[in-house]
């Protein structure tokens, strides 16, 4: 008998074997093909949840065309007294970007944006908001973030130069003012002034839910003439042209504001400037090592189930001492008998993972759903869960594997 053939037989021999002995000891087998389970399951939730919400941030936080150039006075990464200074700093003035528009020939957008966070409150008849962001812009700010008009239109050059109360809504105002009224046309008033809805923005389904809808939009010239005040958040963002890299954008601009604000060569920057590639790369870093984390700690159920497998495997060769014995008599060698319960093990664990992949994978689908991610299945982490399930069984069955191997036949026989 050729070979190939032999051992294709023993190895269906051994799990159908293995398959047998699951269904004889259903109770046990069970509780062990759980354990392994919920151990794949968390793991492969929490890859797919971790990969979606990255997809999620990169959606969020990338331009709606191609990445941007932010600018603030504030650098987000200091502490301490540094913190303190960097407070200090001098804000920006639209003078300063009408320059660095001037003076940064690959810029193609600059955008002049002043914000006040929650501290308004819109009406409209006898509907009105929670405390709600509102900014001012330049009529370019569409081109930046991942903003879509839902209905009607941003604001002009015109209505920036004439500081014309417009106002173009959020969807959570949108909705919370007009219920199904079309905004477009009507007024809304802020501390007591009157504002013409002209558009609305589409709901974002952002990272941070309804919040991130929580806004509204109006020229930066009215924002400075009836809301800006010294706590007011004033930032500029910026576009890079067409085939510039955006390395040379960012230091285009850096040149560029050192000399708007006379800065010397021995000074520091008083300004930050980051680009959005910058922001995705820093959640990258801090969600990377969250994730490795938290599969570690899931991966622990897993060493868990293990220990339960040795357990159980253990029982098993004990209870089938004689079994061993005849198979040994007949000319069964130590191999065969490790390959037996080796074969057992990794067939109990590896049912483990495939019922953990199923359930993670429905779970990471329902929670992208939840929370509006964005669903990534990942065919090579799915096979590593697989794989890994079945090493766990073959891993912590060795010992029961090589104790069943060892036996003397002769005393394995007399066992009663």
């Amino acid at each position: 008998m050729p070979v190939r053939p032999a051992r294709q037989s023993l190895w269906r021999e051994n799990f159908m074997q293995a398959l047998e002995v699951m269904r004889v000891h259903r109770m046990r087998s069970g509780l062990l093909i759980l354990g392994v389970a919920i151990g794949i399951t968390t793991i492969l939730m929490i890859v797919t949840v971790l990969s979606g919400l990255s997809r999620k941030i990169y959606e969020d936080m990338a331009s709606a065309n191609r990445p941007y150039i932010y600018i603030q006075k504030y650098d987000m990464m200091v502490d301490g007294e540094e913190a303190e200074k960097v407070a200090r700093r001098r804000s920006f003035t639209r003078e300063e970007a009408a320059q660095l528009a001037r003076l940064a020939p690959s810029l193609e957008h600059v955008e002049f944006m002043v914000e006040s966070q929650g501290e308004h409150v819109l009406r409209y008849g006898n509907e009105k908001t929670p405390p709600t962001s509102l900014f001012g812009s330049d009529v370019n700010l569409l081109e930046l973030f991942s903003f879509h008009i839902d209905r009607g239109r941003y604001f002009n050059e015109s209505e920036v130069l004439h500081r014309e109360r417009v106002i173009v809504l959020g969807a959570g105002p949108a909705k919370d003012l007009f219920k199904e009224l079309d905004p477009v046309g009507r007024f809304v008033t802020i501390a007591g002034e009157k504002y013409r809805v002209i558009g609305t923005i589409a709901s974002r389904r952002h990272i941070f839910g309804s919040m991130s809808d929580n806004f509204a939009a109006m020229p930066h010239t009215t924002f400075g003439k009836d809301l800006e005040h010294e706590w007011s958040w004033i930032t500029m963002g910026a576009t890079v042209r067409e085939g510039i890299p955006l390395e040379t954008g960012v230091e285009e601009t850096t040149q560029a504001l050192r000399a708007i604000r006379g800065l010397r060569p021995s000074q520091k920057n008083d300004f930050d400037v980051t680009t959005s590639e910058a922001f995705i790369g820093l959640v990258k870093r801090i969600t990377v090592p969250i994730g490795i984390v938290l599969t570690i700690i899931a991966s622990i159920g897993l060493v868990v189930g293990g220990i339960g497998v040795m357990n159980i495997m253990l029982i098993s060769v004990a209870e089938r001492t004689r079994e061993i014995g005849v198979r040994r008599a007949i000319g069964a060698g130590r191999g065969d008998i490790m390959l037996q319960f080796l074969v057992e093990a990794g067939t109990l664990t590896g049912i483990g993972g495939v019922v953990g992949i199923v359930c993670g994978t429905l779970l990471a689908v329902l929670v992208a759903r939840l929370l509006h991610f964005p669903f990534y299945f990942s065919v090579g982490w799915t096979v590593i869960a697989l794989v890994f399930s079945v090493f766990v069984g073959v891993g912590f069955g060795l010992y029961p594997a090589r104790r069943a191997g060892d036996m003397d036949p002769v005393n394995a026989l007399r066992y009663e």
